[in-house]
């Protein structure tokens, strides 16, 4: 008996370690709001304002529709998750099922998505610092931003998720903020939009697809975008208390967030305000603030803003340093990324990407902005990637453990094969959406330059360590695994 509650604590307590050598140091609590985080981000907070210029009400469909196919990718990776939970997640499962090409690009592409968008994030965080204090050099507030977030990563995997517990507690509360006080103009009628606040706007302005279902379509680009890192619970698995009861109910909670955080707050948004009055560009927050008459509405979104650039670059040094590190425990990166720290976290990866994350303070002071957009814009194609990288993992395992080559999971996705292949068509729809339109047409363009380099590197990888690139056995890999 007093064994089995030692082994109990050894493997569920703070200082656990799995196989990789991490700290199980997340809990319940912070996997819980690492993934309502993962779910809200600059995306709605800012980019919803575009979107509705575009459709109209109509983009509350958008949401849902985008919505339930975001739940079954997550539902595939929970399935994923729950069979061989690891840090290094998806290139894990790619590399695993479809084999050690497949694991490479995915590795590397996840590690880039975040390394370019830490570098936006981390910029854009800058900017929003300028609201209140524009004497303050922007590069200046975007180094001692990185500086700070580094720092906090490399002192433990639990200071990382405490961070981003309280700035995703930042937006949760600004959303359900502004739906308790939308819902209270719309019945009570206080506050200057009191008179002409209605749920009547959702379909008097025009109806409910005032430009039509094509423009609504090409929304659902904007829309993915926006929920871009949802996925990033996945790499918590390797760090997670007891994934295999954390991870399952973060995943399951998925479906009332989007519901609340999106698709009530834009109900409640576009009853308060006709669709005609929001701008691109502009919070659809701050506008409903506006409307509604709070005091220093542009300073509070700015401030959920600003902490929602920041949870994501936080966010960004987290998933990086992890990434890297299982590639170089694979042999394809330099062997010295995989040293871990006394605190258990992979502080030589941490260092190298925020090291190149910093770079985008560089490039955003002398290089011009177009210039810049035209490095993160692959951003989006990167997310669309590791998405279809999970689906197809996922299919692959159905029918390895189906022929009983692999365990059945505890976790079993909703609707099998089918909701997976539904999921890829659906990705493959907004791949041919950003074909069509011309401003996010660049991101098909940059793409296939990093395709290239990737296949150069494989390439060489395979003739200088052919080693690195055959497909090695999960229980192998624990023995690399050293500080």
């Amino acid at each position: 008996m007093a064994e089995q509650l030692y082994d109990e604590e050894v493997r569920t307590g703070p200082a656990a370690q799995d196989e990789e050598g991490y700290q199980r140091g997340l809990g319940g609590r912070q996997i819980q709001m690492i993934a309502i985080g993962g779910a809200i981000g600059t995306g709605l907070f800012l980019g919803a304002g575009t979107a509705i210029s575009k459709s109209g009400p109509s983009l509350i469909l958008s949401y849902a529709v985008a919505g339930v196919v975001i739940f079954a990718i997550m539902r595939a990776l929970g399935e994923l998750l729950t069979y061989r939970p690891v840090s290094g997640s998806f290139a894990e499962y790619a590399r695993e099922f479809l084999g050690p090409f497949a694991g490479y690009v995915t590795g590397w592409t996840y590690w880039l998505f975040w390394v370019v968008t830490g570098m936006a994030e981390t910029t854009a965080a800058a900017v929003y610092v300028k609201f209140w204090a524009p004497g303050i050099p922007q590069w200046a507030s975007a180094l001692t931003f990185l500086v700070v977030l580094y720092a906090a990563n490399l002192i433990s995997v639990k200071l990382f998720g405490e961070i981003e517990f309280w700035f995703s507690m930042v937006k949760v509360t600004a959303i359900i903020g502004m739906i308790l006080i939308g819902i209270g103009v719309l019945t009570l009628g206080f506050s200057d939009a009191g008179d002409t606040a209605s749920v009547s706007h959702l379909w008097a302005d025009g109806g409910f697809f005032p430009k039509g279902i094509g423009a609504t379509v090409m929304t659902l680009q904007i829309v993915m975008f926006a929920y871009l890192g949802v996925e990033l619970v996945g790499v918590t698995a390797g760090e997670s208390e007891d994934p295999q009861k954390t991870l399952p109910r973060a995943i399951n909670t998925l479906p009332w967030r989007i519901a609340l955080f999106y698709i009530g707050a834009l109900v409640v948004i576009l009853s308060l305000v006709p669709w005609t009055e929001f701008q691109p560009g502009v919070s659809p927050f701050v506008a409903a603030f506006g409307k509604i008459g709070i005091p220093a509405a542009a300073g509070i979104i700015n401030f959920v803003v600003l902490t929602a650039a920041l949870s994501s670059c936080n966010s960004g040094m987290y998933s990086t340093g992890r990434m890297l590190r299982d590639l170089a425990l694979r042999g394809q990166a330099p062997k010295g990324l995989t040293t871990l720290n006394s605190r258990r976290t992979p502080a030589a990866a941490i260092t190298l990407s925020c090291a190149l994350m910093g770079l985008g303070v560089l490039l955003n002071a002398f290089v011009p902005a177009r210039a810049f957009e035209y490095i993160t814009s692959v951003a989006t194609v990167c997310g669309l990637w590791t998405w279809a990288m999970i689906l197809i993992s996922q299919i692959r395992y159905r029918r390895a453990w189906t022929s009983g080559r692999l365990p059945a999971p505890t976790f079993k996705a909703p609707g099998g094969v089918w909701s997976s292949w539904a999921a890829l068509a659906f990705l493959a729809m907004v791949v041919v959406l950003i074909a069509l339109d011309e401003d996010n047409r660049i991101s098909l363009y940059v793409f296939p330059c990093w395709a290239v380099v990737l296949v150069i590197g494989y390439q060489v990888l395979k003739r200088r360590r052919p080693e690195a690139v055959d497909a090695v056995a999960p229980d192998q890999l624990r023995s690399g695994s050293g500080s």
